[in-house]
């Protein structure tokens, strides 16, 4: 079942957050690392996005226990050198592994979505690494488009 996210979820999805953190190391080793007591520090983001009109958290619960989760949130993605451009930003995702290939991303995403629509949201963006096959599958599958690529170089050393 997806839900809102409630206050007493907020640990447990911190739990997932950093479960996605290590994910995305073992992908890359030059990516974000989690600060100490990080899962902690975004547990009580998650408490404030639950009050703000302009976020969503839902989570994917089974049989009572949330193994997965979307963060979501509408804002201004430009500064004031551009005219402003109002989207959804999907700031994270995250299923179990144990809990993938049941369609639980798919209905947090379109879950997403349709509060999006109701906030008058005609499109959404998200990061997703380029090492992640499956992810990059995944967000074609559910209309996504490649629209900007994040590079990266290494600066070599003195000689």
């Amino acid at each position: 079942m997806i839900r809102l996210a409630e206050a007493a979820d907020a640990e447990r999805i911190g739990e997932l957050w950093a479960e996605m953190v290590s994910y995305h190391a073992a992908l890359d080793p030059h990516t974000f690392r989690p600060a100490a007591g990080g899962a902690e520090l975004y547990a009580r983001s998650i408490l404030d996005r639950l009050s703000d009109a302009d976020a969503r958290v839902l989570i994917a619960d089974i049989d009572g226990a949330v193994v997965g989760y979307v963060n979501g949130v509408i804002a201004d993605i430009t500064t004031e050198m551009f005219l402003p451009l109002r989207c959804g930003l999907l700031a994270d995702i995250y299923v179990q592994a144990a809990f993938r290939r049941r369609g639980l991303g798919r209905q947090l995403v379109e879950r997403l979505m349709l509060w999006f629509r109701s906030r008058d949201i005609g499109h959404f963006e998200w990061h997703v690494s380029a090492g992640n096959h499956g992810a990059m599958a995944f967000w074609k599958s559910v209309g996504g488009e490649t629209t900007m690529l994040r590079m990266r170089a290494f600066i070599p050393e003195d000689e």
